[in-house]
C-alpha cells in the first residue's frame, strides 16, 4: 500500500490505530472459518462511526477494497482479508449508547458483545433473546452483517427480528439512519433488511438499534436420550404438531454426545443415538404445563430417559451439553470444519440420514449436531487441512451435502452466511433472476466493487 495511503489513515484515526507490521497483522489474516487464510495488508482500529466515515472516503477516493471484521468469529470466511485491501476492525465501537425501556429499545454501536447486551437488559427486566453460539465473544455488528441465528431461534426468532434501525455507511462513505422506534413504519423501501445479512458487501454498519422483550418469569429445561435419530426426530415433530414452541429444541447425535461428555463432564449418555435437549420458558403454570407434556411425547416416541433440570444450575448444565459442541469436537482432529445447513423439519431424518451415508462413502469423521426444531443442521467435518487427499474428500462431501439439500427444498446456509466457503453453491440454490438481482442489488450500492469483494459473488 502506498506510504501517502497509510500516512493518510494515520491522520484520519491515529498513528497507533492503523497496523501495517506483519507480526500484528497475523491475528487478522483468518476468521473462524477452518483452512481460509490470506495475509492482511494493513489493519486500521475504528473508534467511532466518524472515522469509519473518514477510512471509507480515503478507500473510496483510492479505491482500496476494504473488508470489515468486528471479532472475527464469523465461520464463512466473511471477514478474511482481500489482497492489497484495509481490514477495518471495529471492536473498539463498542458503547451501549441507550437503554429506552418505555419503548422496550437498546441503541448501541457495533462493536458491543452479543452477550452484553442482554446482560445490560437483565437489570431492566428485559431480554434480548438471540443467542448464537458465538454470544460471548461475537458483535452485534457482525451478527446484524450475517443474520446470526442461535439456539433460541425457534421461538423467538433471528436476528434480524430485533432490529428495528441502524446506521449504516455506504461504500462512498455517506452515511445513512435506516428504520426507527416505530413499531410501525412503512415509509419507503425497508432497507434496513437489505443489510441485515449482506455480509459486508453492501455498507458498513456502526450503530444497531434492537428491539427488546420482558424477560420470562419462568423456564424448564429437558434433555431426552434416545436410541435412534428417527425417534428423536419424530418427537420433534409431534412437539410442534401440538402447538407446543419451546425456546430451544436441540440435539446431538452420537459422536458429538461422546465428544461433549470427556470434554464437559455434564453426565451424558455416550451410548444413546441422538439426544434432545428442550426448554421452555413464559408464565409458570403454562412452563410447567409444556415441560410435562414434552416429555410425555418424548417418552411416548421410545426415549430411553427424560432428565429434567432440577434447578437453575442444573438447567444450565444440561444446556451447556449443546453449547460446548463446537468446542468439544475441535479437540479431536487438527482441523474442525463448522457447518450449517437447513431443511425443512420434515425432511431432518433424510438429511441426517444421508449426512451418516456420506461420511461412510467417503471413510471421514462427521459429527451432527444443531437446531432440530427450525431444522438448521451442523454436520462438522473432523479433519486434517495438511492432509491433501483428505481435505479433497471432504469439499466433494460437502458438495453432495449441500446438493441434498437443495434437493430437500433446503437452504445452504441458515446461520453462517455465504462468504467465501459456500458462494460456489450459492447460485445452485437460486434459479431464474434470482441471482441476478443479487448483483444487481451489489452493483447498485457498490459500483465499484470495494466493499468485502468476493465474498457471496
Amino acid at each position: 500500500m502506498k506510504p501517502e495511503i497509510i500516512d493518510a489513515l494515520k491522520s484520519a484515526v491515529g498513528e497507533a490505530a492503523v497496523l501495517t507490521e506483519p507480526e500484528d497483522l497475523i491475528p487478522y489474516g483468518f476468521d473462524g472459518t477452518a483452512a481460509m487464510k490470506q495475509a492482511a495488508t494493513c489493519v486500521v482500529m475504528a473508534e467511532s462511526a466518524d472515522q469509519v466515515e473518514s477510512v471509507i472516503k480515503i478507500a473510496a477516493r483510492e479505491e482500496i477494497p476494504v473488508v470489515t471484521r468486528g471479532s472475527g468469529t464469523g465461520l464463512s470466511g466473511g471477514s478474511v482479508p482481500v489482497e492489497d485491501g484495509i481490514v477495518l476492525c471495529l471492536v473498539k465501537l463498542d458503547r451501549i449508547l441507550e437503554i429506552d425501556a418505555a419503548n422496550l429499545t437498546m441503541l448501541c454501536e457495533c462493536g458491543v458483545i452479543t452477550k452484553a447486551i442482554d446482560d445490560a437488559a437483565l437489570p431492566l427486566g428485559l431480554f434480548y433473546p438471540p443467542d448464537p453460539g458465538s454470544m460471548k465473544i461475537s458483535t452485534i455488528g457482525g451478527n446484524v452483517a450475517n443474520n446470526s441465528g442461535g439456539l433460541r431461534g425457534l421461538k423467538y426468532g433471528v436476528t434480524r427480528d430485533y432490529v428495528m434501525g441502524m446506521e449504516v455507511m455506504l461504500a462512498n462513505g455517506e452515511r445513512c439512519w435506516l428504520g426507527s422506534k416505530c413499531v410501525k413504519d412503512v415509509a419507503g423501501y425497508s432497507m434496513k433488511d437489505l443489510f441485515i445479512g449482506s455480509e459486508g458487501t453492501l455498507g458498513i454498519i456502526t450503530k444497531v438499534l434492537l428491539k427488546l422483550v420482558p424477560r420470562p418469569a419462568a423456564r424448564k429445561t429437558l434433555l431426552a436420550t434416545f436410541d435412534s435419530m428417527e425417534n428423536a426426530a419424530r418427537t420433534v415433530s409431534q412437539i410442534i404438531e401440538r402447538q407446543i414452541i419451546p425456546c430451544t429444541l436441540e440435539f446431538l447425535d452420537r459422536k458429538t454426545c461422546r465428544c461433549v461428555e470427556d470434554f464437559a463432564k455434564v453426565g451424558l449418555p455416550t451410548e444413546a443415538a441422538a439426544v434432545v435437549l428442550m426448554e421452555t420458558d413464559g408464565h409458570g403454570a403454562v412452563v410447567a404445563e409444556e415441560a410435562d407434556a414434552m416429555a410425555e411425547i418424548a417418552r411416548e416416541n421410545g426415549a430411553l430417559a427424560v432428565e429434567v433440570a432440577r434447578d437453575e444450575d442444573h438447567a444450565t448444565k444440561l444446556a451447556s451439553a449443546r453449547r460446548s459442541a463446537f468446542a468439544a469436537l475441535a479437540r479431536i482432529r487438527p482441523t474442525t470444519i463448522l457447518e450449517d445447513v437447513t431443511v425443512p423439519r420434515s425432511r431432518l431424518p433424510e438429511i441426517v440420514k444421508f449426512i451418516e451415508d456420506i461420511a461412510a462413502k467417503y471413510d471421514l469423521e462427521i459429527a451432527t449436531f444443531g437446531h432440530f426444531g427450525d431444522g438448521n443442521v451442523h454436520p462438522t467435518f473432523l479433519t486434517d487441512e495438511t492432509n491433501t487427499a483428505e481435505m479433497e474428500r471432504v469439499h466433494e462431501a460437502m458438495g453432495e451435502i449441500f446438493d441434498k439439500t437443495i434437493e430437500l427444498e433446503g437452504t445452504i446456509t441458515g446461520e453462517h452466511g455465504v462468504g467465501l466457503a459456500k458462494k460456489p453453491y450459492l447460485p445452485k440454490q437460486f434459479r431464474d433472476a434470482s441471482y441476478g438481482l443479487l448483483a444487481q442489488v451489489k452493483k447498485s450500492l457498490d459500483p465499484n466493487s470495494l466493499l468485502n469483494p468476493g465474498k457471496i459473488f
